[in-house]
């Protein structure tokens, strides 16, 4: 019997069931990354409370005041690659990136590669 009450215990403490009236402590991992300069990248990640916004796991993360206000004034939030409000609410699991801007339209720079180079030639293995 006290096998399966220590089994209930485990199970309410897992699921953030209160104790005594205590409110649920529930914490979520996020990842805070940035890419200062080409070949750089720098990882973080964090415990944050849940609920949680894109600006406090910045501020949590350390990066900008490591980074300094001159670089983080060109650089953009996103999350998974897509543009995301500094208020905006992170989930369980979620990777936040600070984004540098382009420095060429990728499109453009096709064009020229496709005009300096001309069309590559595919072997067979790569048609299909």
């Amino acid at each position: 019997m006290a096998s399966a009450e220590s089994d209930a215990a485990q199970r309410d403490a897992l699921s953030g069931a209160t104790v005594a009236g205590a409110a649920p402590v529930t914490t979520m991992t996020v990842q805070v990354v940035c890419s200062p300069s080409p070949q750089q990248v720098i990882r973080v990640a964090l415990n944050l409370p849940a609920g949680a916004t894109a600006l406090a796991a910045l501020r949590a993360s350390g990066l900008a005041a490591e980074l300094g206000a001159t670089v983080l004034e060109g650089l953009v939030l996103g999350l998974w690659g897509r543009l995301c409000p500094p208020a905006t609410v992170l989930q369980e699991g979620d990777r936040l990136e600070l984004l540098r801007p382009l420095l060429a339209d990728p499109m453009d720079s096709r064009r020229q590669r496709l005009r300096r180079d001309g069309r590559r030639k595919v072997s067979p293995r790569q048609r299909g």
